[in-house]
């Protein structure tokens, strides 16, 4: 009998799981394994809303196990620690893995790794969040994409694995397990019923849902007032459902549908399209987890957080439209994406503050905060990241009032105070804490002057063509 521990991450689901059905494959019985990271807990930008999420997939998860013949034991961190001990525990051989992307999951797997290494056993990692792995989407000579459409191109070519099947059987040996409902840091979290819910089982259901109502997809998905989107970003994010998995139910979807469905799904999967680029950038640029892609605005005078940044937060600002996205982030831990395109923007170049502080707000209300999805959608708006477009792409927060919510039914349902204006007026500020037209070029000012002073320094010899500063 030969035995092996599945270390789950951002993988909490048994169907389509690489690594699960390798262990299974591999070996006569698999010890499913969560570790409680503190690292989250203590960095303070992980909200209730998530800790929720996680809570309510685990436990989720646990009862598919045992399904199964499983059981999920939970254990205390550090993975470094936790891993060696449970290894002698069990008999296991070996510990599998899916890869994460980021900075810390990298120096979390390689402390981990030389505990496993020190008892003669091995961290064995697959690819397995994204449909496409990173390192297979490359230009002709070999380097990353930095622009979307034409990484689009490739990535929609490639090939993309068809899903896994769960395992028949686990026949995991009882072990010491921490109580999912004493876990501290979120025993007594109450989950908001309005945000975003955990399990490989409402996964499941949600995507069946989406799929049902996705031929009106590529009409509804910039409006906010209208459930045009498929709501996936957290099981995504936790790995409740794969990205594998929603890629072939989509396009068996396509095969029996129509024209005019066909159409709204080919959108859907550029969308989930963006989601691997901005994975794919983190992966092969970890420099933006702490600055700018483009490291020239890394010397943009960005204002401090004040008042201004406290109404933005509360919605506040007197402009409806991005009050009514702010207050929806409040109430239900998720926010549509085209009112994150506009809040992110209004932040950045309407308010000048850094687009790092307004991630990190994100990163703590947001159910679904990802780092490689928040990174690059928050870079995106500020004009510092992988993008085509030059920095002087400035949302005007009443044009997209106008545009996307017409009849200000997103508006009135979060703002509802304004509820009884006409359709016309209720998009016009009210009392706005800034003027748009003098911060717009406000903002094109200070991009102009960041832009100018890295040519220049870069003509001097101080900056390198990489950016970096010269060592010389």
């Amino acid at each position: 009998m030969t035995a092996v521990i599945h270390w789950f991450r951002r993988d909490l689901r048994i169907e389509d799981n690489t690594s699960l059905a390798a262990a299974a494959r591999d070996h006569d019985t698999v010890v499913p394994v969560f570790v409680l990271d503190d690292h989250y807990r203590r960095a303070g930008d992980v909200g209730p809303s998530r800790f929720v999420f996680l809570r309510e997939s685990l436990e989720d998860l646990d009862r598919r196990l045992r399904k199964i013949d499983g059981s999920l034991i939970v254990v205390p961190g550090p993975a470094s620690r936790a891993l060696p001990d449970l290894l002698a525990a069990s008999g296991a051989s070996d510990v599998y893995a899916n890869e994460e992307i980021g900075t810390y999951p990298a120096r979390r797997d390689a402390e981990a790794r030389a505990g496993l290494q020190a008892m003669g056993a091995r961290l064995r990692l697959f690819p397995d969040s994204l449909a496409v792995d990173p390192r297979e989407i490359a230009t002709a000579d070999g380097r990353p994409y930095t622009v979307f459409t034409p990484f689009s191109k490739k990535w929609r070519a490639a090939e993309k694995p068809r899903p896994l099947p769960a395992p028949a059987s686990l026949s995991t040996p009882p072990l010491r397990s921490v109580p999912l409902d004493r876990v501290e840091a979120w025993k007594d979290l109450a989950a908001n019923l309005r945000a975003p819910r955990g399990g490989e089982t409402e996964a499941a259901r949600a995507l069946e849902t989406f799929l049902a109502r996705v031929g009106s997809y590529a009409g509804d998905r910039d409006f906010p007032a209208r459930d045009g989107t498929s709501r996936l970003s957290a099981a995504l994010h936790f790995g409740t459902v794969s990205a594998r998995t929603v890629l072939d139910r989509a396009r068996q979807k396509w095969t029996d549908a129509g024209p005019a469905e066909r159409a709204s799904i080919e959108k859907f999967a550029g969308e989930m399209g963006w989601r691997e680029f901005f994975h794919a950038i983190l992966f092969h640029f970890p420099h933006v987890e702490t600055g700018a892609f483009r490291r020239e605005f890394d010397g943009l005078a960005w204002d401090e957080p004040g008042d201004r940044f406290a109404a933005w937060t509360e919605g506040r600002t007197g402009y409806p439209f991005i009050d009514a996205a702010m207050r929806q982030l409040t109430a239900e831990n998720w926010m549509h994406n085209r009112a994150r395109m506009a809040v992110a923007s209004f932040l950045t170049k309407d308010l000048h503050v850094d687009w790092q502080v307004g991630a990190r707000w994100f990163e703590r209300n947001l159910a679904d905060a990802d780092l490689a999805n928040n990174n690059g959608g928050w870079q995106w708006a500020a004009g510092t990241g992988a993008d085509a477009a030059p920095y002087f792409r400035v949302f005007n927060p009443v044009l997209q009032s106008r545009k996307f919510d017409p009849r200000g039914e997103y508006i009135r349902r979060y703002v509802p105070e304004l509820a009884h204006l006409s359709d016309d007026a209720i998009h016009a500020p009210r009392h706005p804490i800034v003027d748009h037209a003098s911060e717009r070029a406000e903002a094109l000012r200070r991009y102009s002057r960041a832009a100018k002073k890295t040519v220049a320094s870069r003509e001097s010899g101080e900056i390198e063509e990489d950016g970096k500063p010269s060592r010389d």
